[in-house]
């Protein structure tokens, strides 16, 4: 058997995916093109999707390494390879939790280039890190008479380590410190290029550099990251033919089920759809269709952000639709955690109404559905992680096999208390989204608020021989059997809002289930079927 080429899983380094003869997918066109357009650059993009790649792929370019170019877009291109000083700043690797992790790293990070261009500070000056940031820059520039270039990797993670927490705006306030160089020396810079995953209101490198080029939602530069199904198609040929092979399948049944999980992410209305290189790499360098989103854990700031704001989870869920300015940039001082959700890649765009300028998000494909979903529950349900997929498990048999009263008693079960996170006047959201979130789990298809013209139906299950119409209902502090009138409400209110109408052709057995929920958070009290 021809022995596997090298794929770069995990590796952020262009000189060593060249060096180590890897596969690498071209993109050095973009950075030919923006260097010569010479604006300030800023891109958002999710984890695991070659920023840090990018910015070592500027890095090497600006440095002048040209032999690292051979055979690239981008070595066809150049005629006048320079060699410039280049400030490189990665806070990716590092942990942020208070500002004093913050202000070490600065200070090591900034002595190691004071060290290369023999800059002496003073111990007074340490924490002037705007200062040596400037004086770094200015005397760059004298030694080698080059203008600056400034590459600034995963600028937001002292932000997001500390989000919500008493650190993050003493973090915001270094951060701020620190970058306004960038905007008072401008004629220093030959290029500046920053990522991040989320772009932070309130940061003064955006208030501030009025002219900084968000690329983010630019159609052109949809694809500057990830990989395109055009690329996948004319760079892994090979792979696919070999993952097609130990999953006895077709190649084409191959591709197919290589979108289904992986694919899907648009980065502007027009896109074509991109693959998360990692996930994707992982799967043809594995043979298997892994779920690798999820292999270093859910993010805290993710977690925490759902915690803050649990109750928009339904809108997310069926497709939330959202002007830009709604998930383009987080507001720490805001509770809207669309733009966290939507940057952190568990959401993309799926439609664009261009006259309304209205977008809808939702999830990209099938791996990060399930990741997002499989998260929600461990934070919001009590059942513990060993059991959860063997309970969803369990949800599903008993959804399929008709036996109703099984199912609710596993919602039950799992919802028994009102996490203490979620307050009391918030708990008939919580339960509506809780409830939706595990029967999405099952893989059957779930719909809440489905609108029709005399009121919109809490949760409707279809399955392929059956449709499960949920009405939820609160009760008044009293126990089940003294409330019973409720649960005859939320029957009553299933046949007169017509709720079932729309699948009484389907030929599938239809089952009308009103749930009574404890406005005390004290779970699922009961339910009535019909």
């Amino acid at each position: 058997m021809e022995s596997r080429r090298h794929l770069p899983i995990g590796l952020q380094d262009f000189k060593n995916v060249r060096t180590r003869n890897c596969v690498y997918v071209d993109k050095t066109r973009f950075v030919y093109e923006m260097a010569n357009d010479n604006h300030p650059y800023f891109l958002s993009r999710p984890r695991r999707f070659g920023k840090s790649l990018l910015l070592s792929t500027m890095y090497y370019y600006f440095l002048g390494q040209k032999e690292l170019f051979e055979g690239l877009a981008l070595g066809e291109l150049e005629k006048d390879w320079v060699e410039y000083p280049v400030f490189r700043i990665s806070f990716g690797g590092g942990g942020f939790e208070d500002d004093a992790h913050l202000k070490k790293y600065l200070n090591r990070v900034l002595s190691e280039f004071e060290k290369k261009y023999e800059i002496s500070i003073s111990d007074y000056d340490i924490e002037n890190y705007s200062g040596r940031l400037e004086t770094l820059m200015n005397v760059a520039q004298e030694k080698t008479g080059k203008q600056v270039v400034v590459l600034i990797d995963e600028y937001d993670k002292p932000i997001l380590d500390a989000v919500y927490s008493e650190y993050e705006e003493k973090n915001r306030s270094i951060l701020r410190d620190f970058y306004s160089p960038l905007k008072d020396n401008e004629d220093s810079l030959r290029f500046l290029f920053i990522t991040g995953i989320t772009k932070v209101s309130n940061v003064n490198i955006f208030s501030g550099l009025n002219q900084l080029d968000d690329i983010s939602l630019t159609n052109k530069y949809s694809t500057i990251c990830g990989i395109s199904e055009t690329e996948l198609e004319e760079y892994f040929q090979p792979e696919i033919a070999c993952l097609a092979s130990e999953q006895k399948m077709t190649v084409e049944e191959a591709k197919q089920k290589l979108a289904k999980i992986y694919d899907g992410y648009h980065f502007s209305p027009e896109s074509e759809g991109v693959y998360n290189p990692f996930c994707l790499l992982k799967c043809l360098n594995d043979s298997d269709f892994g779920s690798y989103w999820f292999e270093s854990g859910t993010p805290s700031f993710l977690v925490k952000t759902l915690q803050n704001q649990p109750l928009q989870l339904q809108s997310i869920l069926n497709g939330r639709k959202a002007t830009e300015e709604q998930f383009k940039n987080y507001d720490p001082e805001s509770k809207n955690m669309l733009p966290v959700i939507y940057q952190s890649g568990y959401l993309t765009i799926k439609d664009f109404q261009k006259e309304r300028r209205i977008y809808t998000l939702g999830f990209p494909n099938e791996e990060i559905e399930k990741g997002f979903l499989n998260a929600v529950l461990k934070k919001f349900v009590k059942v513990p992680d060993d059991d959860l997929g063997l309970a969803i498990d369990n949800l599903c048999i008993a959804l399929t096999e008709n036996n109703i009263d099984r199912a609710l008693r596993i919602i039950q079960a799992a919802i028994a208390d009102l996490p203490t996170v979620i307050q009391k006047n918030m708990c008939e959201n919580y339960y509506e989204s809780v409830t939706h979130v595990m029967f999405r789990m099952t893989g059957f298809d779930v719909v809440s608020e489905l609108q029709n013209q005399y009121g919109r139906s809490d949760v409707i299950v279809t399955l392929p021989n059956a449709v499960y119409i949920f009405e939820l209902k609160m009760d008044k502090g009293r126990a089940f059997e003294e409330v019973a009138e409720e649960a005859e409400e939320g029957l009553a209110q299933i046949d007169e809002k017509g709720y079932s109408d729309r699948f009484a052709v389907s030929g599938k057995a239809m089952h009308k289930i009103a749930l009574v929920f404890s406005s005390e958070g004290k779970g699922l009290l009961g339910w009535k079927v019909k």
